[in-house]
């Protein structure tokens, strides 16, 4: 990007990007640095004020485009363009993309790295792009700013970049110094006077700085170099890059790094003071060891050498009139005198900054607070491996060994010093062995640098610091709030924390000054606020627990209060609420886990009983049927439920058994939720059953979720027998009462219907938009079941539509959206759209492999009933590779069993695929009249074959009509439309097929 747009492989071969379109959009995406760009914004920087016709689609196609040449250079390489709600973005990092590379350098004060990495004007052949100038003119700035920070310490030939910005008066400025420093006065007094003369012409002055730069050179008399008592970096500080430049552009004059002990904020403090242009010097103060509040002012005098009393006047007096950074570390202790005393030399010192450490902020009104975050995962590695290989030479992070190393860093939570202790143990223990042993982490990690402050030789050391600090109602709540698990909501704190000296109304106010202490965390800024200990915080204050002898009782009042949240939430997961308590129950998804194990089984039964909607909405359902081990005959329904959602046969007891439930309503969704995923797997007749039964009983009840629910499962059941308007009838109802209920689960699953009876009608326009309404809905609830699901019809509209590349990405993307949450009915259904699209596509090898596996699925479930399409499409792959024998065995054993079922769609398919097995073998005669029968059945429901999904009749029509002639086939078509779903199929010419005699 930093020159003209450039791709190459890992190993440094140019890729060529064909197209100026796909160029652009690679450009866009690129500008836009990893983050996601919606569809809408693309389509407009593509295509302005005059887009095509269908720009949604035409960009699609632009991005397929561009994810072959990327695939086409390097396997994996379409991966790099992403896709997700917010649109579509690059996968890039600072290792593949230049721009990131050059701020990652630029923050790591390797100047002349990052310059380097210019190859001239961005994107230069993209100059007309207007979306594209301001993202250029943002990284020439960048780089400019870069190139004098470079001059301030390097040797740079400025010249150049003054003529091109001859305004810019810090490059002027430095222009000037470095004329000077070589001796050429005169020049640099010119190249002053040319700047002012420019700027009076505007009726502008130089600034002050820069005149006094000029003042200095003619006065021979340039600053002399800052002060400072900055200890050297002995070690890189790592993973700290943006955090550096972000504090390095603050304005404010006082700002306090918070954050629990070990997150590095000393570290992060003196590179940041290292950093920064302080005319005046630089001054560590160490607070650390300071005992009482009145050494606090000798102990900043001291580091100044101003003779001071207790009064501060001294300092004040000695600090008037210079410009100053103060760094105060580790105030927590002093918390009060340090910000009594930050707050008098502020208000009597204009040219003063303090820049201070502490667990707490200061709590003055003019004080910026900068909370410093533990490690990322990918710092954090980097930390334990540079740490690791000092201790233990030669260590590297392999991929053999990368996960434990991300574990460890994962379970230490990337705090810098505990990552630190830890590598220390690489030597004596390996990295498998130590993470085996961080549950006993105080006792592992009790050895640490002896040159560290006794604070941070060990983890215990570093949480005692903290825990010392605390008064007795701030330890009782630290401790009790250790038994959640992953942080919890405020409701769930009050519950757990309150009594034995702290009142439910008092927790809250405590929590807040744990969380200004640094010992708890609360992450949100918006919306519900939620508090989380750090792990070894949490392992400290179990401990302590334990040690108050209040541990079985506090984690009994932790799995009431959560039994109680999972029975209010399950009726609201059916309601409007929806959403907020989705959220809710995915943030206390560990705490809820913790609970079951701490119930008794009739409590565990009772929570696994009000989570079941929750794990089907979630698409948890390998947890949920590991958890539904009660033998009520509800726990065993849904069981059974979950179980033919992950690809196993219904259990015929768990059905008949719901007679025995003894709740209605219960007993009701027991059996609307069986005969729900029954039909979802072919199962249309035991399906339609338990859905009418239960539908009778929500009525009955004035049940309106039930209803829908009902209402909505009636569509496809409907369709199965060829009752097109009772199922249209159904999807009406099931839309109305959803949408009333304002239920998005529902919604979503009435839109369904409606999507599937406008492709069946032909129109695509409205299918297609009703099933993206349907993935934003899905993706929105996070339901990743209906997400695959939504995307395979997606897909299969883009089949009907022609566009066969968009219909295999969807089906792609189905699939794998279902097999990663262990939803079988959504692999199967993604895999019968991709098997689709590879037969219309001509690769027959493929498609037979597909259909062969889901011939095995459908057996292995038990409901062959569900196959008739896949005989079909056997057989028409038999019959394009001209195996006639073999299609009509196919496709008469897909009559058969599609009269069993009796849909006559499924009729018309198995119809048509005889009919072309036997315009191959000979018999257009009787394969016209099968065509002719095959539409009379069709339009017996009223819905037609759709013209994207004609084109196998229409290849047999064409056959059998050469053979025939054309009268003599339009009279066997209207014998065979006159018989319709009655015909007749007889004896066939193809001699000693197992097919070949008889009828079907």
């Amino acid at each position: 990007m930093l020159g003209p747009l450039g791709v190459w492989t890992a190993g440094g071969e140019a890729v060529r990007v064909p197209e100026a379109k796909v160029r652009l959009l690679l450009a866009d995406l690129l500008a836009h640095e990893g983050r996601p760009v919606s569809a809408d914004r693309l389509a407009f920087d593509l295509w302005g004020d005059e887009p095509p016709g269908n720009p949604v689609n035409t960009l699609q196609t632009k991005v397929s485009q561009l994810r072959r040449a990327l695939e086409a250079a390097e396997p994996g390489g379409r991966e790099l363009v992403a896709h997700g709600p917010a649109g579509y973005a690059l996968r890039v990092d600072s290792s593949t993309l230049d721009v990131l590379r050059f701020r990652e350098l630029v923050a790591a004060g390797r100047f002349g790295e990052a310059l380097a990495l210019w190859r001239g004007e961005p994107l230069a052949e993209f100059a007309d792009a207007p979306f594209l100038a301001p993202v250029v003119a943002r990284w020439a700035g960048e780089r400019l700013a870069a190139l004098e920070e470079f001059a301030e310490s390097g040797d740079v030939d400025l010249a150049p970049e003054v003529a091109r910005h001859p305004l810019r008066e810090r490059l002027r400025g430095l222009h000037m110094r470095a004329l000077y420093r070589a001796g050429r006065q005169v020049e640099a007094l010119a190249s002053y006077a040319e700047l002012r003369r420019m700027l009076v012409e505007q009726g502008l002055e130089p600034g002050p700085e820069l005149a006094e730069l000029h003042r200095a050179i003619l006065n021979h008399e340039l600053a002399p170099v800052a002060r400072t008592n900055l200890p050297v970096a002995v070690t890189g500080l790592v993973g700290r890059d943006q955090a550096v430049r972000d504090l390095c552009e603050l304005r404010s004059r006082l700002v306090t790094l918070t954050g629990p002990g070990g997150v590095g904020k000393t570290s992060l403090a003196l590179e940041v003071a290292r950093r920064l242009p302080v005319p005046d010097g630089v001054w560590l103060v160490e607070l650390a060891g300071v005992g009482r509040a009145e050494q606090v002012v000798s102990a900043v005098a001291d580091v100044l050498g101003v003779r001071e009393d207790a009064s501060g006047t001294a300092l004040v007096e000695a600090l008037r009139g210079r410009e100053v950074l103060l760094v105060l570390d580790n105030c927590e202790r002093l918390v009060e005198p340090v910000a009594e005393l930050v707050s008098r030399l502020l208000r009597a010192v204009p040219g003063l900054r303090v820049l201070a450490t502490s667990q707490e902020p200061l709590g003055l009104a003019f004080e910026t607070v900068w909370a410093v975050p533990p490690l990322d995962l990918a710092s954090a590695v980097t930390l334990f491996a540079a740490r690791a290989a000092a201790a233990a030479p030669g260590f590297t992070v392999t991929p053999d060994n990368a996960p434990v190393v991300e574990a460890i860093c994962r379970r230490l939570d990337g705090l810098p010093l505990a990552v630190e202790l830890a590598a220390t143990r690489v030597r004596g223990l390996g990295v498998t062995a130590l993470l085996d042993r961080l549950d006993d982490r105080f006792r592992l990690l009790a050895t640490g640098h002896r040159d560290a402050p006794a604070r941070q030789r060990t983890l215990r050391a570093m949480i005692d610091w903290s825990w010392d600090l605390l008064g007795d109602a701030e330890r009782i709540v630290l401790r009790r709030l250790s038994v959640h698990v992953d942080g919890c909501a405020p409701d769930a704190a009050e519950a757990v924390c309150a009594g034995g000296g702290v009142a439910a109304d008092e927790v809250l106010d405590v929590v807040t000054r744990l969380v200004d202490r640094s010992l708890v965390v609360a992450p949100e800024h918006t919306g519900q606020p939620r508090f989380r200990l750090l792990e070894s915080v949490a392992d400290y204050g179990r401990e302590r627990l334990r040690e108050a002898g209040e541990f079985e009782e506090v984690r009994a009042r932790h799995a009431a209060f959560y039994l109680g949240l999972a029975e209010r939430a399950d009726p609201e997961l059916r309601a409007s609420g929806q959403l907020a308590w989705l959220d809710r129950l995915d943030a206390d998804t560990a705490n809820l886990r913790a609970a079951h194990d701490a119930l008794d089984p009739a409590g565990a039964a009772r929570l696994t009983r009000a989570s079941t909607w929750y794990w089907f909405l979630r698409g948890r359902l390998r947890e949920g049927r590991r958890l539904m081990t009660a033998p009520d005959p509800v726990t065993a329904a849904w069981r059974a439920g979950f179980g033919v959602l992950l690809g196993e046969a219904a259990e015929p007891s768990a059905i008949t058994g719901t007679a025995g439930i003894e709740d209605r309503r219960e007993r009701a969704r027991a059996r609307w939720f069986l005969g729900y995923v029954l039909s979802t797997v072919g199962d249309m007749p035991s399906g339609e059953e338990l859905t009418d039964r239960a539908l009778a009983a929500f009525e009955e009840l004035g049940d309106r979720w039930g209803v829908a629910a009902a209402h909505s499962d009636r569509v496809s059941q409907a369709l199965a027998r060829g009752r097109v308007d009772e199922a249209r009838a159904s999807a009406a109802r099931a839309d109305e009462l959803f949408v009333a209920l304002g239920e998005r689960w529902g919604q979503l699953k009435a839109s369904f219907g409606l999507g599937m009876l406008a492709q069946l009608a032909g129109d695509h326009e409205r299918a297609e938009a009703v099933h993206r309404d349907g993935l934003r809905v899905a993706e929105e609830l996070r339901s990743w079941p209906e997400v695959s699901y939504k995307l395979s019809w997606l897909g299969r509209v883009a089949l009907l539509r022609g566009d066969y590349a968009q219909a295999r990405e969807l089906h792609e993307r189905a699939r794998r959206a279902a097999a990663e949450h262990g939803f079988s009915p959504g692999e199967v259904y993604a895999e019968t759209g991709l098997a689709l699209g590879a037969r219309r596509e001509g690769r027959l090898d493929e498609a037979e492999a597909h259909w062969e596996r889901l011939r095995s699925w459908h057996r292995q479930v038990g409901f062959e009933a569900g196959a008739t399409l896949v005989l079909a499409e056997l057989g028409f792959v038999a019959e394009q590779r001209g195996d006639a024998a073999r299609a009509l065995e196919l496709q008469s054993e897909g009559l058969a069993l599609a009269r069993q079922v009796g849909d006559p769609r499924a009729i018309a398919l198995a119809l048509e695929g005889v009919a072309g097995a036997l315009a191959l073998a000979g018999d257009a005669e009787a394969a016209a009249r099968l065509l002719g029968a095959a539409t009379a059945a069709r339009a017996s429901v009223g819905v037609p074959l759709p013209a994207g999904e004609r084109g196998d009749v229409d290849r047999i029509a064409a056959a059998a009509r050469a053979a025939l002639g054309p009268e003599s086939y339009a009279a066997a078509f209207t014998t065979g439309h006159a018989e319709g779903l009655h015909t007749r199929v007889s004896k066939s010419v193809i001699q000693n097929s197992p097919a070949s005699a008889g009828e079907f």
